[in-house]
């Protein structure tokens, strides 16, 4: 198979690789499982760009970072067939749909939210969302608990979450060193049951065995380090200047930049650290809010993590300082895009070619192990927060030595959200409906019962 080169190093011509993204990018819907499945299809069974054990590898050293995986393997994928110049335009264009959007989504929810018919929509989407949730945590476990002390692990920073609230950092950080030390007296621990099968048909362009001819050195290397962390930080240091360092967008900028590299295991895993810091440490947004925006990040193309667009743009219109409200929020939700995303570029263009080394290193393996199994827990953290302000209108906190518990108000609870969590279970447990499709009906279940009330 033979393809003129368009560029020196492009494996194919970057016109025909930058089509190709561009229809990715409006087909990721359903979390990082769609979105990898999507790539899967695409480029390793149709198009034949890449093999199917390379697709893995590269997976799973996407898997080791913090951020979106399914971005980051974009990324990877591009820098793979055209260079650091196609893994910018994958990594861009697998973002760009979802980031217009959800801007104009979260547009409306500001503007027109407390309308009835849009409160009716979101009465129905939050409580979809918790039953999305619900399955994030049974996808994941059903992969990572593959020995009894995962499973162990998961429960106890469930446990340190919910009744103790460890913060979240410290729950990973905890989980790494656990596994890695877990992984040296159990050999099993880190051996997964999943397996990956080759796909049928014509050899690959870029087959299994093949290294990118980009090979690390320090040079490099302090290049990249150095370029990635001005872009990164740059926005952050011209806002402080122009805004003041108190300002609404130096402490969203500052806080999203930390949560990018915490944020192993999905958006699903970080967002119970994201939610319990804007609602009760910034006071952004409401608890029930997050839910809402989270459902808006279901809807959209490209990663879940954008949720944190819909975050920032909230709370910046509800802070403006000097600015318009609608001008602050649309700059809020740019600056929180730019520093959430821009580390994900920075991680594979940095680590990619030590990706060999990495492979091959049975300590990190077993602290990304025990990472993973910590993560199953803060997921379920996170479907415990959702329902307890859905479910019910008020909770209370119930404190003795070092138990903290949130609790519901049990006579403060919302007859229709019930009926439509149940419903959404059901659908997506039962019928096995897609997200899509069970957040289309539980949001006209919303509307009609907002309507009829």
């Amino acid at each position: 198979m033979t393809l003129e080169r368009s560029r020196a190093g492009d494996v194919i011509p970057l016109r025909d690789a930058t089509r190709a993204w561009f229809a990715i990018s409006l087909q990721t819907f359903g979390g990082p499982a769609g979105q990898i499945a999507v790539m899967q299809h695409k480029l390793v069974d149709e198009k034949r760009w890449i093999g199917q054990q390379r697709f893995l590898h590269a997976l799973n050293y996407c898997m080791l970072l913090p951020g979106p995986e399914a971005q980051q393997l974009a990324i990877y994928v591009g820098w793979l067939l055209n260079g650091t110049l196609g893994g910018l335009i994958a990594g861009t264009l697998f973002v760009l749909p979802g980031a217009i959007a959800l801007l104009g989504l979260s547009a409306l929810y500001v503007g027109a939210g407390t309308t009835a018919f849009v409160g009716g929509l979101f009465a129905g989407l939050a409580p979809a969302v918790i039953a999305i949730v619900v399955q994030a945590v049974q996808r994941v476990g059903k992969r990572a608990l593959h020995h009894p002390v995962l499973v162990a692990m998961a429960i106890a920073s469930f446990v340190a979450l919910t009744v103790f609230k460890v913060p979240f950092p410290v729950v990973i950080a905890s989980a790494g060193v656990l596994g890695w030390a877990t992984g040296q007296s159990v050999p099993s621990f880190t051996q997964s049951k999943r397996t990956g099968p080759s796909a049928d048909g014509p050899p690959p362009l870029i087959s299994d065995d093949a290294l990118h001819h980009d090979a690390p050195s320090t040079a490099r290397g302090l290049r990249v380090l150095s370029l990635g962390l001005v872009l990164w930080f740059a926005p952050v240091a011209l806002a402080a200047m122009l805004f003041s360092r108190d300002s609404v967008f130096v402490d969203q900028g500052l806080f999203f930049s930390g949560a990018a590299v915490v944020t192993f295991g999905g958006a699903y895993a970080v967002l119970s650290y994201v939610a319990h810091q804007a609602v009760t440490v910034f006071g952004w947004l409401q608890a029930g809010e997050m839910v809402r925006g989270l459902a808006l990040a279901e809807s959209t193309p490209g990663p879940l993590i954008m949720v944190v667009q819909f975050v920032a743009f909230v709370g910046a219109y509800r802070d403006p300082g000097s600015l318009d409200p609608w001008v602050a929020a649309v700059l809020a939700s740019l600056l929180v895009t730019w520093v959430t995303f821009v580390p994900c570029f920075l991680f594979i263009f940095l680590g990619a070619p030590y990706v060999e080394r990495l492979r091959s290193n049975h300590h990190l393996t077993a602290a990304l192990t025990g990472i993973t199994a910590a993560v199953v827990g803060v997921i379920a953290n996170l479907a415990v927060f959702f329902a307890l302000h859905n479910l019910f209108d008020r909770s209370r906190s119930v404190a003795w030595g070092a138990v903290d518990v949130d609790v519901p108000v049990l006579s403060s609870w919302d007859p229709v959200a019930f009926a439509i969590t149940a419903v959404a279970v059901a659908l997506i447990f039962w019928r096995r409906w897609s997200t899509m499709r069970t957040l289309a009906v539980c949001a006209v279940l919303g509307l009609a019962s907002t309507l009829i009330g």
